[in-house]
């Protein structure tokens, strides 16, 4: 038998509409996430005011919350009494990660390029308006690394990752326009793309090289070289993978250089050239 959700303000198949005690109970659902989401800020603990506040609901709403979240092994308290996230929820997020095929294809291909440069290596894919790393390989050695995180987010027409997948998405400058849409592009530092004439010159430029760079655009001091891969299709590209390094040890002209260095790691993976 097929299950059907509604929600509230939505009708059911035959058209009836949720009762208060439906809409209650997706609401308090949401409470629910709203308060699993929040914990995952908070890795060394949070205490209950604190979260209360936070997550601006009254302080016995967000206990039920944390109490079910708990009978679930989605939360936990530790032996301070602030809450952190369960182990069940630990175990369910990277057993979920370690099995998507493509991040067990992609790590081999991060290890290698981290190992080679010295520098962080990622796999981001593009959601809309950001880049999501899927993947990261900090530098088997030196004092400073990067602060990205594997599910971060950051605006992909100021990442490398991002424009190497733009450039396929994008081809003109009214498609440009459309995408940054209503809302200014967002400005990570001085040399961010905002307009849409120079994002589609760059998107332009990224598809006739068949790289991605990144000029310190979206991280003052951090520049980056990304190409398209192809874990999942010997053809498509579902993401893409990049060297990012501080730009004092490694300047992006030295990865450019290495263009083919990096091509010869990524192996099959990489976008088939025409």
């Amino acid at each position: 038998m097929e299950h059907t959700q509604t929600y509230a303000g939505s009708t059911d198949p035959v058209g009836n509409r949720p009762t208060a005690a439906d809409s209650s109970r997706v609401v308090g659902s949401d409470r629910v996430l709203a308060v699993l989401k929040e914990l995952a800020r908070y890795p060394d603990g949070v205490g209950l005011e604190e979260l209360t506040r936070v997550v601006a609901s009254p302080k016995p709403t967000v206990h039920r919350a944390l109490g079910a979240l708990r009978r679930a092994g989605l939360a936990d308290q530790d032996a301070r009494g602030r809450y952190v996230l369960g182990d069940e929820f630990l175990r369910m997020a990277f057993a979920h990660h370690e099995a998507r095929p493509e991040a067990v294809r992609i790590r081999p291909v991060l290890d290698a390029l981290a190992h080679r440069f010295g520098e962080t290596a990622h796999y981001a894919v593009l959601d809309g308006r950001e880049v999501v790393y899927r993947a990261k390989v900090d530098p088997p050695t030196g004092a400073v690394r990067l602060t990205s995180t594997i599910g971060g987010r950051n605006p992909a027409h100021t990442t490398a990752v991002g424009k190497v997948l733009l450039a396929r998405r994008l081809g003109t400058v009214e498609e440009v326009e459309a995408w940054i849409g209503g809302s200014p592009a967002a400005r990570r530092t001085d040399r961010s793309l905002c307009t849409a004439a120079a994002l589609h010159q760059e998107l332009t430029a990224t598809r006739e090289r068949g790289y991605g760079v990144d000029d310190q655009e979206n991280e003052t001091g951090v520049n980056c070289l990304a190409l398209p891969v192809c874990p999942n299709s010997p053809t498509v590209p579902s993401g893409a993978v990049s060297v990012s390094a501080l730009a004092y040890r490694t300047p992006l002209a030295s990865l450019v250089d290495a263009l083919d260095e990096i091509r010869a790691l990524i192996g099959p993976l990489t976008e088939p050239r025409h």
